[in-house]
């Protein structure tokens, strides 16, 4: 399947025309989603270590020689391929640094299990409760860190996968629902499943949740 025009813009043409500007320019329009993406599958062990933005920058060296490949049959579109390279780049820095112990899940149930580096409930939960401000605020965070692991892990892996491609991520439910190979409709249904069953969970916490 070619990829839709109507994602694509007009830069694959001036490409192949000979700017290669337009690649630098796609890159740069996409790097916080790509971001995103890499910190939520960043393995917590190396998170003290390696910097989201550096594994990102770095990709762009894969994305660069991978290019005459993609535009001789692009099948998917620009972004969720620009993704799917940069993932690609995690895996090998994942392997490089933790080897055997990638299959290592620690105390966390790991989420759906794709092509790239699954996300963590930790990084999740992280990331939805946001930052502390106080010593007596960063124990309350915990705890409910923790609580929203649990009611994460206790969702089908693939309804995890939806949650964190859609809400963390940001991706459309065409988009999330071509990278896991299911129907929008269903993706669509998963991902809000999944939304009210978190909400459920936060609303349950003393004091509850805004802005989820």
């Amino acid at each position: 399947m070619a990829i839709d025009p109507a994602n694509s813009g007009d830069w694959i043409e001036r490409i192949r025309a000979g700017d290669r500007t337009a690649l630098v320019e796609l890159f740069d329009r996409h790097r916080g989603r790509l971001r995103r993406m890499v910190e939520i599958r960043l393995d917590a062990r190396l998170q003290s270590r390696v910097d989201a933005s550096d594994v990102v920058q770095d990709a762009y060296v894969d994305v660069d020689a991978k290019l005459d490949e993609y535009l001789r049959d692009p099948k998917l579109p620009p972004f969720l391929w620009l993704r799917l390279v940069v993932g690609e780049r995690l895996i090998r820095l994942h392997r490089q640094h933790l080897g055997a112990q990638m299959r290592d899940a620690g105390r966390e149930v790991s989420l759906y299990r794709g092509a790239l580096p699954a996300a963590s409930s930790a990084a999740l939960a992280a990331r939805l409760l946001g930052r502390h401000t106080s010593p007596t605020q960063a124990v309350l965070r915990a705890e409910r860190i923790l609580r929203v692991q649990e009611a994460l892990n206790a969702l089908d892996p693939i309804d995890r996968e939806v949650l964190s491609l859609r809400h963390f991520e940001e991706l459309t439910a065409a988009e999330s629902a071509r990278v896991l190979g299911i129907e929008e409709s269903a993706a669509a249904k998963r991902y809000f499943r999944a939304l009210k069953r978190l909400k459920e969970v936060l609303a349950a916490m003393p004091g509850g949740q805004e802005g989820f």
